[in-house]
């Protein structure tokens, strides 16, 4: 058992921040308004791989996936395997479409991907547990002032809800810039030991991107406009 008091995760979080910014243009529109619908998450009840994509095949899960760079391009590394990305930004979700629909014509159309634009925890609450074979929060909104600190999804009701999506031995990839949320992760993660094997042997295994961990727009910002250091962090869950 952990030693924090879980409660239910699903009110622990609540979806902060912008939902939209600049006007869409017109394709990606389009594509919104066309492509989005044939592959969202259904309305009610049970969330599988089955009922997605056809098949018992490994499914990944990416809380807050931004322009979709990484998960597009996770996908198109394992087409087998199936994706579900959740992003409550129009714009981010725009892009990621524009991803999966082949980047005009840079690649074939994506057929693994299914994409929620709204708030990650109210999908990942109707996945079954012990479902998940990966599951990836990449630079997170720090929320870096004190008093926001609840906010951050990194807290102990979502990691809770982390380790029961996910399947024994499944993965839960972290990463941020941020100093401040690295401190604040680690402390919460180092609660949750009995759930979670840190798979780390020397600093190394956290300061460099490791391999198959496509870069997303946001790190390389953080490396080239604000001069930031990386962190990347692999946790296994325990069976």
């Amino acid at each position: 058992m952990t030693a924090h008091k879980p409660g239910d995760p699903t009110t622990l979080n609540r979806l902060y921040g912008r939902s939209k910014g600049k006007p869409l243009r017109a394709g990606q529109q389009g594509l919104v308004d066309n492509l989005l619908p044939k592959i969202s998450m259904p309305e009610d009840g049970p969330i599988t791989a089955e009922g997605l994509f056809g098949d018992d095949r490994p499914l990944h899960f990416e809380i807050g996936f931004g322009g979709g760079e990484h998960m597009a391009a996770r996908a198109d590394m394992l087409p087998g395997h199936g994706f579900i990305g959740a992003e409550p930004f129009i714009n981010g979700v725009a892009q990621a479409l524009m991803h999966v629909a082949g980047d005009n014509g840079a690649h074939p159309p994506l057929g693994n991907v299914r994409i929620h634009h709204g708030d990650a925890l109210e999908v990942l609450a109707r996945i079954p547990d012990a479902s998940l074979s990966f599951l990836y929060l990449l630079h997170p909104d720090p929320w870096p002032k004190a008093r926001h600190a609840k906010r951050r999804m990194m807290n102990d009701g979502p990691v809770d809800m982390f380790a029961a999506k996910l399947k024994p031995g499944g993965e839960f990839r972290f990463g941020t810039d941020h100093a401040i949320y690295l401190r604040h992760a680690l402390m919460v993660m180092q609660r949750h030991t009995d759930q979670f094997e840190w798979l780390c042997d020397k600093p190394l295994d956290f300061q460099k991107r490791p391999g198959g961990w496509p870069e997303t727009r946001y790190e390389a910002k953080a490396r080239a406009v604000y001069k930031h250091e990386v962190w990347y962090f692999r946790y296994r869950r325990k069976g």
